[in-house]
């Protein structure tokens, strides 16, 4: 939440508020009963497999394991997933198939899929003892310690741990796993530079090494992954610069690179990626760079250089991805006009972030699809073909577009000034939430829905310019609510989401100063041992001058 008041009327100070809440999760998922021509997992493994219940709690609840657990279902394995259950909580357990007791052949466990059950405990090294062990997957659970030396002995196709609390460096024993085709380790604590023997995984299709703490450039080695269909590295401290050699992964079907540390531009090896459908990378350091070649990869749905510093034209190519559903361009210093067409040309384009570049011209009708959300604010642009409404601008955001003589409407200009003379001295706006009184002050509300391209203003009282899609989740709401038992807190209960730039404006405000105090409190990731409270806050607040 947000109040800001005059310093003549109350002196406040900066405080936040941390609420702490307890969030208990327990999917209990059982197995009862087998089937008649039930076939024998070796005593050995079903030994293995309760020692691995017994370290990751509360797996020993949902597990009932014994030497007939292998039923004869779809002709694989054992499943202990409640139907009633959503799809994303799995406890599978598949076994080989072949095996009969008629023949004394043994069972093997192949697959084993434990998902979002908030297992806790350090990883256990006795995976590593099912020799036959072809599929880990432990995504979304709370689960410690570092990768076992036991795991590089298997025949694993797939390691996918994402959502958990692993951490130190990636062995360079992992390079060992010649069968490997996906490597899953997003989410986690690891840290250190990435192994370049990772480079001898040539069947190692996804790479998703996402939100962690590795350092280190990219391994030269990684240009021998020729079979990559998909690399992500975001939310890393992965640094120097994008090597020429992702020209080398021909078949990347999506590349991701946003918020790490790496150094322009971007190599001109990337215009042999023909086959990518989704291209984000974002924030890199370094000089001023033109825009890249990349007018071979036809097929790109996703096209997202943010913040890349990119000083150049919008390159008239674009208008030929006609593909494209998602551009986002926002955060450079692109100058001279928008290529016309852009929008028509392209029937899927939903979603188009020009947001903080230099540009100019006129947005005319003939630019703009009246179907796409276009958020072109804090331009240079010309001459808005109407006067438009800034109490609601649709699918537009074109706020702070245009020079302050080539427009009469507030919310256009540069600054937002006034259109008549200031008049408010105080400010409290509950973020998210309905009108409320605290404290003697009425916060006022905020549940405009959206914000993919939102730009709303209050009576030249108060604004807010909301920008940004959610990879992978555009249906998702702007804001979120968590109902709070303590009447002290419901302040607290509502927040408003961004996934790009949030800000809120206050509007034809008298001269003087203000203290502006922000409240926080925590109502997404929550205070337990469970995969939910893994995620980390990171706070970018800039306070503009009034």
């Amino acid at each position: 939440m947000l109040s800001l008041s005059h310093s003549k009327l109350r002196s406040m100070g900066y405080s936040i508020t941390v609420a702490v809440f307890v969030y208990g999760f327990l999917a209990l998922i059982c197995f009862n009963g087998f089937e008649s021509n039930a076939e024998p997992l070796p005593p050995e493994e079903v030994q293995i497999l309760k020692i691995i219940s017994r370290k990751l709690p509360p797996l020993s609840d949902i597990w009932n394991i014994t030497p007939n657990s292998c039923m004869n279902r779809n002709s694989s394995g054992f499943d202990m997933t409640n139907s009633t259950e959503p799809f994303d909580i799995l406890s599978i357990v598949t076994c080989s198939e072949g095996c009969s007791a008629q023949n004394g052949t043994f069972c093997h466990v192949k697959e084993i899929q434990l998902k979002g059950l908030n297992l806790v405990g350090v990883l256990p090294e006795e995976f590593g003892n099912l020799t036959h062990l072809e599929v880990i997957d432990l995504t979304r659970n709370y689960i410690s310690g570092s990768i076992p030396q036991s795991f590089f002995r298997l025949p694993l196709r797939n390691l996918s741990v994402s959502g958990n609390r692993l951490s130190g460096s990636i062995p360079p024993e992992i390079g060992n796993i010649s069968t490997l085709t996906e490597l899953v380790l997003e989410a986690n604590l690891f840290d250190g530079h990435l192994p370049p023997e990772i480079g001898r995984l040539r069947n190692l299709r996804r790479l998703l090494l996402s939100a962690n703490n590795f350092t280190g450039p990219i391994p030269e080695t990684f240009g021998k992954l020729l079979n990559l269909t998909d690399f992500r590295i975001d939310g890393t401290r992965i640094s120097e610069s994008i090597p020429a050699l992702i020209g080398n992964w021909i078949y990347l079907d999506r590349l991701d690179m946003q918020g790490t540390s790496m150094e322009g531009p971007l190599p001109s090896s990337i215009s042999n990626l023909k086959n990518l459908t989704e291209l984000r990378i974002s924030d890199l350091v370094g000089p001023s760079t033109t825009f890249p070649d990349l007018r071979d990869l036809k097929h790109l749905e996703v096209l997202a250089l943010r913040n890349c510093l990119i000083n150049d034209k919008i390159p008239d190519y674009i208008k030929q991805l006609t593909a494209l559903k998602t551009l986002d361009l926002s955060f450079n210093n692109l100058t001279g006009v928008i290529p016309k067409g852009m929008g028509t040309s392209q029937p899927d384009l939903n979603f188009v972030f020009l947001t903080n570049n230099s540009l100019t011209g006129v947005v005319s009708e003939s630019i703009i699809n009246p179907k796409a959300n276009f958020d072109l604010s804090y331009n240079n642009f010309t001459k808005p073909a109407d006067q438009l409404d800034c109490s609601d601008l649709g699918k537009m955001n074109l706020v702070s577009s245009y020079r302050d003589s080539e427009t009469n409407s507030w919310c256009l200009k540069k600054d937002l000034p006034c259109s008549g003379k200031p008049k408010h001295d105080s400010l409290y706006i509950n973020c998210g939430g309905e009108n409320m009184p605290v404290d003697g002050n009425e916060y006022l509300g905020d549940q405009i829905q959206g914000g993919e391209t939102k730009f709303f203003s209050q009576s030249e009282k108060w604004a807010y310019s909301s920008t940004g899609v959610f990879m992978g989740e555009a249906s998702l709401p702007y804001t979120t609510r968590l109902t709070l038992s303590n009447d002290s807190l419901k302040l607290y209960e509502t927040a408003r989401l961004a996934p790009q730039s949030l800000k809120y404006y206050g509007l034809c405000l008298l001269r003087g100063s203000y203290k502006v105090q922000l409240h926080f409190a925590e109502i997404m990731f929550f205070d337990n041992q469970t995969f939910q409270s893994l995620g980390r806050r990171i706070f970018h607040i800039t306070i503009q001058r009034l």
